[in-house]
C-alpha cells in the first residue's frame, strides 16, 4: 500500500462547499421547549425596554 501524500488528500472545492454545506446542519440541534420560550421572553423585554427607553425620552424632551 502507497503512502498518501497530501495532494491525495486535498479536497477539491466542490468537496470543500459540499463539506460546508452539511457541517452547519450536522452542528445545530434542534431548540428545546425551554430555549423557545427563553427566546420569546428575551425577544419580548428587549421590545417592552426599547418602548419604556422611548417614552422616557419624549418625557424629557417635553420638559
Amino acid at each position: 500500500m502507497a503512502d498518501k501524500t497530501s495532494k491525495d488528500l486535498a479536497l477539491t472545492p466542490a468537496q470543500r462547499e459540499a463539506g460546508k454545506a452539511f457541517h452547519g446542519a450536522s452542528t445545530k440541534k434542534p431548540k428545546t421547549e425551554y430555549d423557545k420560550a427563553q427566546e420569546a421572553f428575551r425577544k419580548n423585554y428587549e421590545r417592552l425596554r426599547a418602548e419604556r427607553l422611548e417614552r422616557d425620552a419624549a418625557k424629557s424632551k417635553e420638559k
